[in-house]
């Protein structure tokens, strides 16, 4: 299984390359708000699970699919490793 950082760390690109291209990465933290700040709206929150669920080969429940889970890259993450969620190579 990748390590907690791994997992933040790919979660992060991914948000920076597809929803905030040339924003600087040091302003998107662990915590920014994602869904609650409009960042990720519902199209999005859907392309990021699929996203979460190709990449960690996990799979996310609907009922996961809400800010509650997926509002920062440290809630994301949260659900990934709950989830037994790894890397792929």
């Amino acid at each position: 299984m990748a390590n907690s950082k791994d997992i933040e760390e790919t979660i992060k690109s991914y948000i920076l390359a597809e929803y905030l291209p040339g924003e600087d990465p040091a302003s998107l933290t662990d915590s920014t708000p994602l869904i609650s700040a409009g960042i990720l709206d519902s199209i999005a929150t859907l392309k990021l699970v699929d996203f979460l669920e190709t990449t960690f080969s996990i799979s996310v429940a609907a009922n996961e699919t809400d800010a509650e889970h997926l509002d920062t890259i440290d809630r994301i993450a949260q659900l990934v490793r709950a989830s037994g969620g790894s890397a792929k190579d």
